[in-house]
């Protein structure tokens, strides 16, 4: 592994290429905050994606994209005159001391969840005016109903066992049938979306991170349908003119072919 020194030299390296490029690329040159933000998007699910995988070569090659962004938004920064690469590192680290008492101050803490309940207890003394105000408006609906739940949980607003949260979902699970009974779509949509909340909420008691889960089995759903797909047409047929029956046979062979 490298040195700090060599650490911070590869970061100064990166610095004077981007200084280079919004110099004399008029790709980069042309760029602003708003034509970067769907970008640097992308490249977060890009990261997601190896981290899925497991893929330390493309984490590494994903994380290197992300890092460009951070930089070129201080570069960004630095040309409104307003801040730079300097100030996003000093507020990050001024931050990361603030909010760790128990490593900087004289706060002890005897585990992970009381360091997350004094992080949130922090945030409100910085001025928050709610517990849930840092999380995105434009987060994926499913990583926001988690991250809303961990918040609140943060200063304690939380189920105490795991088995009552299951007994939350049962009930949802009825209601949502009740609705589906009564023909009421608006009714049902609603009583759907307390279910999903519910399920999200005794995945996190579970300690299973529900939108990894949800991909891991969109992966292996594409798998084995791509796997169908490509036995039906290297056999010169047609995937429309085959049979449930004939495309549920192909379904279990794709999953009898996976590792255990």
């Amino acid at each position: 592994m490298h040195s700090k020194e060599e650490k911070l030299q590869a970061l100064g390296r990166l610095l004077d290429i981007m200084d280079d490029l919004r110099e004399k690329c008029p790709w980069d040159r042309k760029q602003t905050f708003d034509s970067l933000r769907h970008l640097t998007i992308e490249e977060v699910y890009e990261l997601s994606d190896a981290i899925l995988d497991k893929d330390l070569n493309k984490i590494k090659e994903e994380a290197g994209d992300i890092l460009l962004h951070i930089i070129f938004y201080g570069k960004l920064g630095e040309e409104t005159g307003k801040f730079d690469v300097a100030d996003i590192a000093n507020h990050i680290s001024d931050k990361l001391i603030r909010r760790h008492p128990h490593i900087y101050g004289n706060i002890k803490v005897k585990d992970a969840d009381e360091v997350k309940q004094n992080w949130e207890k922090l945030k409100m003394k910085e001025g928050k005016k709610s517990v849930l105000e840092g999380v995105p408006r434009s987060l994926p609906a499913m990583i926001k109903a988690m991250r809303m739940q961990e918040k609140a949980a943060g200063i304690g607003f939380d189920w105490s066992k795991t088995e009552d949260v299951r007994k939350k979902l049962d009930e949802e699970l009825k209601e949502l049938d009740r609705a589906v009974e009564s023909g009421n779509k608006k009714k049902a949509e609603e009583e759907l979306g307390d279910v999903l909340f519910s399920l999200i909420n005794y995945a996190r008691f579970l300690g299973v991170n529900p939108e990894t889960a949800l991909e891991k089995t969109n992966k292996k759903f594409k798998q084995r349908f791509e796997f169908i797909e490509e036995q039906i047409n290297n056999r010169g047929e047609n995937i429309h003119e085959k049979s449930l029956e004939e495309l549920d046979r192909l379904w279990n062979e794709a999953k009898k072919k996976e590792t255990p």
